[in-house]
């Protein structure tokens, strides 16, 4: 599983990787709601344990702008202290999938998450769709016009993010922490990658997908974006 974890306290966080990596999990962590919520929308993740009192953003709000902005659907179990039903019914009102109550065991975390994706999470089809354009989130591979297209793993992240937030602008400074994080290039590289995307997605093709909007950054998109 690729799991996202979004707790700040720090032991917790611990006890969990110290559990789930050695059995083979892929696990990112984000210490606030407002960096778990950046995480949540541009990584394709598996499954989310969120706790609920969060700096920036608690769970709750994370957990109902991830369902009805980002219109995300992966699965997502709540970590947190408060036991009383209707914290619970909040939590499910909110979005969440299911409810583990501090301390827990993480032996019980992991079957909890495994419950829950054969439950629906990783067996529904899970790809990006934008026009002609689909890609395949779980092995990665896309397709325009049902012709294959072959990506670096670069112009893979790229596209993802692109398709993923194709209702809005993309900016040039999303695209370059997605890609490099903290440690960005000297010189404008992106520029490049977006070339070198383009001439696979968009130039064997009749209608344009990758747009620019100048000053701001990117769009994918089926009809032409405004400039």
């Amino acid at each position: 599983m690729k799991i996202l974890v979004i707790e700040d306290n720090r032991d917790i966080a611990a006890n969990i990787a110290d559990y789930l990596e050695p059995r083979g999990h892929v696990l990112d962590f984000a210490a606030t709601g407002t960096h778990g919520l950046q995480l949540a929308l541009q990584e394709h993740y598996d499954i989310i344990v969120l706790d609920i009192m969060l700096p920036g953003l608690d769970g709750m709000a994370l957990c109902r702008r991830l369902r009805n902005e980002g219109r995300s659907e992966v699965p997502v179990l709540m970590l947190t202290a408060r036991d009383q039903l209707d914290d619970k019914l909040e939590g499910f009102q909110a979005g969440a999938d299911d409810y583990l109550v501090k301390p827990f065991s993480v032996k019980e975390l992991e079957v909890r998450l495994e419950a829950l994706i054969k439950r629906g999470g990783l067996q529904k089809t899970q790809t990006l769709v934008v026009g002609d354009l689909h890609f395949d989130l779980r092995t990665y591979a896309a397709t325009r016009a049902g012709r294959s297209l072959e990506l670096n793993p670069i112009q893979r992240k790229l596209l993802e993010l692109l398709m993923r937030n194709s209702h809005r602008v993309v900016t040039r400074a999303e695209l370059e922490q997605h890609i490099w994080g903290d440690a960005l290039p000297d010189n404008d590289v992106l520029r490049t990658h977006i070339y070198s995307l383009r001439n696979v997605v968009d130039k064997p093709f009749a209608q344009k997908l990758i747009h620019t909007i100048h000053g701001t950054g990117y769009r994918l998109v089926a009809e032409q974006a405004p400039a």
